[in-house]
């Protein structure tokens, strides 16, 4: 099947050759009132690279498009009532607040950079707290000392170093305490 198809391709390429060089002779002695040749051939060439272009960059948008909506799916914000809030100070000026709420250990709702996004539990053996959130590529990771905001998607960090106010406490440690008393 691949030779039938190569062979056509060749021997069109062959007779769009010959049929070039047949009509060179034709246009290029032009008439006195018309136009040369050249600049008609020269604004051809530039409308038909200008309709590509325009064709080739609606593709374009058309594509990006549809890959973003197929990449994110809006999803309706968490409701928040009756919920605990933790504020948490990242570094590099961020901020990040978790909504927790009592009756449903298994979902959180942060709020990273002006958006509330829902994110699931999602078990580990190291007992660290992990929540996700698929769409979004959105993934919380909180130990005891520190909590980490990660994207998924573009796999780097958004956040690290958050503490909320418990975990930016100095440690004291309780032997000194009891030594000095």
């Amino acid at each position: 099947m691949a030779t039938p198809v190569k062979h056509l391709l060749a021997a069109g390429t062959f007779v769009l050759a010959a049929f070039g060089l047949c009509a060179a002779p034709a246009s290029a002695a032009p008439e006195k009132n018309h136009p040369k040749a050249a600049d008609v051939l020269k604004s051809k060439a530039k409308t038909k690279s200008s309709k590509a272009k325009k064709a080739a960059a609606g593709a374009a948008a058309g594509a990006a498009a549809a890959g973003a909506e197929a990449a994110v799916i809006d999803e309706p914000e968490p409701d928040i009532t009756d919920t605990r809030v933790t504020d948490y100070a990242c570094e590099l000026g961020n901020k990040i607040t978790i909504y927790t709420n009592e009756k449903d250990d298994s979902n959180i709702a942060l709020r990273w950079k002006k958006r509330l996004h829902r994110l699931a539990r999602v078990g580990t053996t190291t007992g660290a707290l992990r929540f996700e959130n698929k769409n979004y590529g959105l993934v919380w990771i909180g130990i005891p000392s520190k909590g980490i905001l990660l994207d998924s998607k573009l796999n780097r960090q958004l956040a690290n170093e958050c503490k909320n106010a418990d975990q930016a406490k100095p440690l004291v440690t309780a032997g000194l305490e009891e030594k000095k008393s």
